[in-house]
């Protein structure tokens, strides 16, 4: 469900098996832009977090941790059955069913939504901080997973089995 007033925003970390310019993670890197686009393009999409605009590196700039290898993706969508309907209704799925092919398989939580008003938007600590809670206290109105989203439905049979990023 919606909150009046305010968008859904969602972090997803992740750290890569190699660095960005290694061939182990080309096909990762060389579609980048292409999903990052095809996420601006759909219906309810928002705002999302940039780095350099240098083609070919997405969000890889921002540096969780001062590691080169440790990335995010920084979203905000209108609402969850927007943000569904581009993870699990697109073409994005292939490759996100391919993470375990670039990304180490992470110990604890690396997903994380939580509201933010219509505007907002919002930076990398911000976000990781939501992360943080979510990690320490579990799913709460300040920081949840798919599962705490009443009007969200694809991620129960789409999903893939928890492994990596």
């Amino acid at each position: 469900m919606s909150k009046a007033g305010h968008h859904l925003a969602e972090l997803n970390v992740g750290r890569l098996l190699a660095p960005v310019d290694d061939p182990r993670v080309a096909d990762f890197m060389n579609n980048l832009d292409r999903i990052n686009g095809l996420g601006k393009r759909m219906p309810g999409f928002v705002w999302m977090a940039e780095g350099s605009g240098e083609p070919g590196t997405g969000n890889t700039e921002t540096k969780i941790d001062g590691d080169p290898q440790y990335v995010s993706n920084l979203t905000v969508w209108e609402d969850a059955p927007s943000l569904e309907t581009f993870v699990w209704g697109t073409v994005h799925k292939q490759f996100y069913e391919r993470r375990t092919e670039w990304f180490e398989v992470m110990d604890k939580m690396h997903f994380v939504m939580w509201w933010v008003p219509i505007g907002h938007q919002p930076t990398i600590e911000e976000a990781m901080g939501r992360l943080d809670m979510l990690q320490a206290t579990g799913d709460s109105e300040d920081a949840f997973g798919w599962s705490y989203l009443k009007d969200a439905e694809q991620w129960k049979t789409r999903r893939c089995a928890a492994s990596a990023a």
